[in-house]
């Protein structure tokens, strides 16, 4: 089933202010909370995707991608790992969206605290991880897969991720009973008041670990290499960033692992080059080619293609050959190739070759005569690139 639009699934403009894009988040997470809807899949589902939309909408940069490529830039890949939001789990939303709602746990207040699997308990998140993928322009044009070997953070073998020797080396947190947060009640002129905060003996987790692993030192991760398989999409550009959600640096102790982010570079062609979704290719030809007619042959991102150059043809005319170009990412349109005539005027000449010229040299069909339905070259452009 087709991905919903993020705007409409908050029910907002697309020119939404933070602010804007913040409220209608809250208002959508607490009608859809799990705690309000208990073994409701659907409400559990509407919930994941709110959270997936304000996650894009709410990052600067992940918002400007998505109004201009749509889900295509944040779409999921093939293999699962996915670009963007749409792998998260309820952890992962109560982990990274819990500061709008206030305090330790999401939604604290407005239903009694979150279920027993949460309880206020932070899940740690590993960071993002950035790298450089270069394409060549075929690349580009039919999309590609990439294997790219990564030095990231990796959960360590030797305990599993736990950070302890053993699996019964932990004990819970003596200043929060287990819960990952502390209470206080103040009193205001107002009446008590209770606050929540992280606690601060066990960072949120629970429980301490009694005895460290000897590997990772309690973190639970180690530095290490992982071989990512890519799929990029057709049709990306240059400084074009995709974003594989679980991808990135592993979380201490089992948390949530960061993404990683791909920054698209371009391998400049040797004979073609790219302009939007359009290739374009000079060719020259001599100016006899150019009065007789021809036929030649022109390099594609396909391969070759044949084409038939008229007699007379004109020094900066247009060819195009339709659909040759690099498609629209997420759509089936495809851009076209221009192919650029340029008449080539030698710049040396023979005794014989000049004797020749001079005798054509005042001959009528060699003096310049542009009809009044000839195009300029500016007008020629406007009309190729519209």
């Amino acid at each position: 089933m087709a991905k919903r639009d993020y705007y409409d699934i908050l029910g907002i403009p697309k020119g939404s202010s933070a602010d804007e894009i913040k409220k209608a988040y809250r208002k959508m997470a607490i009608k859809y909370h799990p705690d309000k809807n208990p073994d409701d899949k659907e409400a559990e589902e509407n919930f994941k995707e709110a959270a997936e939309a304000y996650e894009v909408l709410s990052n600067l940069d992940k918002r400007a991608r998505y109004d201009q490529f749509g889900h295509a830039a944040n779409a999921s890949s093939p293999n699962g790992g996915g670009y963007g939001a749409g792998g998260m789990d309820m952890n992962d939303i109560f982990s990274q969206f819990g500061d709008i709602f206030g305090g330790g746990s999401p939604f604290e207040g407005f239903f009694g605290g979150g279920g027993q699997q949460r309880g206020g308990r932070r899940v740690a998140k590993g960071s993002n991880l950035r790298i450089k993928v270069r394409l060549t322009l075929e690349e580009i044009a039919n999309g590609a897969e990439k294997k790219i070997k990564v030095n990231k953070q990796v959960v360590c073998t030797t305990c599993d991720g736990t950070g302890a020797k053993d699996r019964s080396l932990f004990q819970t947190c003596k200043t929060c009973g287990g819960q990952g947060a502390v209470r206080r009640v103040t009193n205001t002129i107002l009446g008590q008041m209770q606050t929540t905060s992280t606690c601060p003996t066990c960072n949120g987790e629970g429980t301490q670990i009694t005895s460290k692993c000897t590997v990772c030192h309690g973190d639970g991760v180690v530095r290490g290499e992982e071989t990512i398989s890519i799929n990029i999409p057709a049709g990306v550009s240059e400084g074009m960033q995709l974003s594989m959600g679980g991808k990135g640096n592993a979380a201490p102790r089992g948390g949530v692992p960061g993404d990683l982010i791909i920054l698209i570079e371009e391998i400049p062609h040797e004979t073609l080059k790219r302009d939007g979704n359009n290739v374009v290719y000079d060719f020259h030809i001599s100016f006899i080619d150019a009065a007789l007619g021809t036929s030649i042959e022109v390099p594609t991102i396909d391969g070759k293609a044949k084409i038939k150059i008229d007699p007379g043809t004109q020094g900066g005319r247009m060819l195009r050959l339709k659909g040759k170009g690099v498609p629209e990412v997420n759509s089936y349109h495809r851009g076209d190739q221009l192919i650029h005539i340029n008449v080539w005027t030698p710049k040396a000449l023979s005794r014989e070759e000049r004797e020749l010229l001079e005798k054509l040299q005042n001959s009528p069909n060699f003096k310049p005569n542009p009809g009044k339905n000839e195009k300029s070259f500016f007008e020629r452009m406007k009309e190729y690139f519209e």
